[in-house]
């Protein structure tokens, strides 16, 4: 039931600190930082710095300090009682992103107790003070401790496509020195358990399942542990009364990041001890009497733990299993700071601000104006580009046109008959004149209605032309006011409503009439 309990609450802890963790992002650090290369790297940094290598140093990183408790357990012969404590104090220290080595000192004590008699126990020298086939419950307790080096391998810190997360997997497999020293409770003060473990074995029967032998055994019996267990005597290494053999060590854990310099660690660890005494008993007897045989098998112990782990040290990154090694990489790509980029080549070859890879017109004669494509503008598309056309708006009706542009506009329907005898003098009628506003030259919309019916009548009447009049003061400003407006006049006539510019006469006479007016008369 106990066991039950315990792995209950580990599946708490664990679920508790996973939901935590996942929130949490690993380090990093900065590439530029050269507190953190060791002296030995800095050459390579340099170059690094300077373009000529491809990777950085790699920087010193700290050490990690731990310390743990947690159930230890003994895997043996006997029965083993469960949970029992351990504890474990280590160093660690990363070689790679993804190895690290780590030394640590491992202390238990292990219990056992069989819920089942053994009556063929004449080879074990701790129940000597039984006699032959009468009962015993075969227990002890063992103080272990151990010293191994390890090494670990970091499975989850590099990342692809998110930074490393705040929680480490990790497994990894040692070798190193068990040292034991087991005891077995085999008498109450002086005398053996003769009548206790002769009460239970005739009562077993009775006793509806193996907790209950178990329960009545520990309430019967004391807890003083007092008989060497069977050893090996001077046949195997001593460390005082300690029997020292050596063992191997496979371990698996998880470790949730709680800041850049503590984290807590959930492991467990399985080592196998070269020696068969570590529970007091190595024989197997047979269940119809006769000699009894070894046991071939190892014993082995089992530590579940539950540690904090402090990294130490100063001017160094957290211990590399923590950071991932794409971080720099993938920082870079994001956000280039130290690859070396070519300069662009955009070459303009024609010089019209539009670069060869864009334009559609290679070739552009110098000072054309171009659109986004660079190609050369023709804003009334008479097909003589605006650079060279002397008429820049030619209608439609009046092109196509000649090398500089100008059309020829053909005579309206209702005078391509008549008598050019009828039609040599011009009688449009008088015409409006356009007033101005203070010192304006821009045309009003009612200035705009007077000049589209004079070009309505211009357009009837193709032998008429129009002189344009302004009358400026003696000053130089009205003067040059005056030819503003007569030239809006004028550029409105053709832009706007088609008129040719050799059908329009300006003229500015000085006192001749209001200086804010601008009068419009045909050529008789």
């Amino acid at each position: 039931m106990s066991s039950k309990k315990y792995k209950l609450l580990i599946l708490g802890i664990f679920s508790l600190l996973s939901l935590g963790s996942f929130a949490q992002q690993g380090g990093t650090y900065d590439i530029y930082d050269s507190s953190v290369i060791s002296p030995k790297g800095m050459a390579q940094q340099n170059e690094f710095w300077n373009n000529t290598y491809d990777f950085p140093a790699k920087p010193r990183n700290m050490w990690e300090l731990g310390i743990s408790g947690g159930a230890f357990t003994v895997s043996g012969d006997v029965r083993a009682k469960f949970p029992t404590i351990g504890g474990a104090i280590h160093i660690r220290k990363a070689f790679g992103y993804l190895f690290s080595m780590r030394l640590q000192y491992l202390y238990g004590v292990g219990k056992g107790l069989n819920f089942t008699s053994s009556l063929q126990h004449q080879n074990n020298s701790a129940w000597a003070a039984y006699p032959l086939n009468s009962p015993v419950f075969y227990n002890y307790k063992a103080k272990v401790q151990d010293l191994s080096l390890q090494g670990i391998f970091t499975l989850n810190n590099v990342r692809f496509h998110k930074q490393k997360n705040g929680f480490l997997i990790y497994v990894g497999a040692g070798l190193g020195g068990t040292i034991y020293h087991t005891m077995v409770n085999a008498l109450n003060g002086t005398q053996p358990y003769t009548q206790l473990f002769q009460s239970q074995l005739s009562a077993a029967n009775v006793y509806k399942n193996r907790k209950d032998v178990l329960d009545a055994l520990k309430a019967g019996m004391d807890d003083s542990y007092e008989t060497e267990a069977q050893n090996h005597g001077d046949r195997r290494p001593k460390m005082g009364d300690n029997t020292l053999r050596p063992s191997g060590t496979l371990l698996a854990g998880m470790a949730f990041k709680l800041g850049k310099r503590v984290n807590l660690a959930i492991e467990d660890r399985f080592t196998i001890i070269k020696d068969d005494l570590l529970d007091g008993q190595q024989w197997q007897e047979h269940p119809a009497g006769g000699d009894l045989a070894l046991t071939p098998d190892y014993d082995s112990y089992n530590y579940a733990s539950v540690g904090l782990n402090f990294n130490i040290g100063a001017k160094s990154t957290e211990p590399l299993y923590w950071l991932n090694p794409l971080d720099y990489a993938y920082s870079e790509i994001n956000n280039p700071k130290h690859m070396k980029l070519p300069k662009p080549i955009l070459d303009d070859t024609d010089g019209d601000g539009v670069i060869d890879q864009l334009d559609k017109e290679p070739n552009t004669p110098a000072g054309c104006p171009v659109d986004t494509h660079g190609v050369t503008k023709d804003t009334d598309g008479d097909g003589v580009p605006d650079c060279k056309d002397k008429q820049l708006i030619t209608p439609t009706e009046c092109q196509p046109v000649d090398a500089d542009g100008v059309g020829k506009c053909p005579d309206p329907e209702c005078c391509k008959y008549r008598d050019t005898a009828t039609v040599s003098a011009c009688n449009i009628g008088d015409l409006p004149s356009i007033s101005f506003k203070g010192n304006t030259r821009s045309l009003s919309s009612d200035a705009k209605a007077m000049l589209a019916t004079v070009a309505s009548k211009l357009k009837e009447s193709a032998n008429c032309n129009i002189t344009v009049t302004g009358y400026p003061a003696a000053s130089k400003a009205s003067q040059a006011l005056c030819n503003k407006r007569i030239d809006a006049i004028r550029m409105y006539l053709m832009e706007s409503e088609g008129i040719s510019g050799d059908r329009i006469t300006t003229n500015c006479e000085v006192g001749g009439g209001d200086a804010n007016t601008v009068d419009i008369k045909s050529n008789q």
